[in-house]
C-alpha cells in the first residue's frame, strides 16, 4: 500500500499543536517568573530612612560579633541644593550627566549636590532627545514646579552630557541668589 501525504496529515497537525502548546507554555512560565519577582519585591516591608541599616558578619570574627553598617549616610540639609537628574534619552543616561556635573568645579562651588531620590531634590534637571541631533534640557524647581532654565543643544562637536553639565552650571550662575 502506498502512503500519501494525507496519511501524515493528522500527525503533522498534532506536531503543530504541540509546538504551539510549547510556545504558549514557555511564555506563561517566563511571565510568571517576572510576576513572581515583582510580587516578592513588593511584599517586602519598606524601611524608613532611620532604620535603613543592615547587618553583616565577617568570617574572621566569632559568631557572636555583628557589625552594623548604615545603608544611607545622612547629609545635612543645609549642605547645598540637591539636583535630581532625569534623562528620557536612550543615548544619554542620567548617570553620565551626573558624572559630568560632579567633575565640574563650579558645580561644587555653587553648593550643588546630586541626589537619586526625587523626593529629596530641590532642582530637577530633565534631558530629552528632540529632532535628530538636538537635545532639550530643563531645570525645574522641585518644590514650586517652576521652570528656572531651559535650553537646546546639539550632540555634534562633543558629548551631550558634558554640554548639559556646562550649560546647567552657566544657567545656575545667572540665577539670583546663586
Amino acid at each position: 500500500m502506498k502512503t500519501t501525504a494525507l496519511h501524515y496529515y493528522p500527525i503533522a497537525r498534532t506536531i503543530g499543536h504541540l509546538r504551539l502548546l510549547a510556545i504558549v507554555t514557555f511564555i506563561a512560565i517566563c511571565s510568571d517568573a517576572g510576576l513572581a519577582q515583582d510580587t516578592v519585591s513588593k511584599s517586602l516591608p519598606q524601611q524608613s530612612d532611620t532604620t535603613a541599616t543592615r547587618q553583616r558578619r565577617t568570617f574572621s570574627e566569632s559568631d557572636d560579633t555583628v557589625i552594623i553598617f548604615d545603608a544611607k549616610q545622612e547629609v545635612p540639609r543645609k549642605a547645598g541644593r540637591r539636583v535630581f537628574v532625569r534623562s528620557a534619552s536612550l543615548l544619554v543616561r542620567g548617570a553620565v550627566v551626573e558624572d559630568k556635573l560632579l567633575k565640574r568645579p563650579e558645580f561644587q562651588q555653587l553648593g550643588f549636590l546630586i541626589t537619586r531620590e526625587l523626593s529629596e531634590a530641590d532642582l530637577i534637571l530633565e534631558l530629552r532627545h528632540d529632532l535628530f541631533t538636538m537635545y532639550v534640557f530643563t531645570v525645574v524647581d522641585a518644590k514650586a514646579g517652576l521652570v528656572l532654565a531651559s535650553g537646546k543643544l546639539s550632540s555634534l562637536g562633543g558629548t551631550v552630557a558634558d554640554k548639559v553639565a556646562k550649560r546647567f552650571v552657566k544657567e545656575m550662575m545667572k540665577l539670583p541668589g546663586s
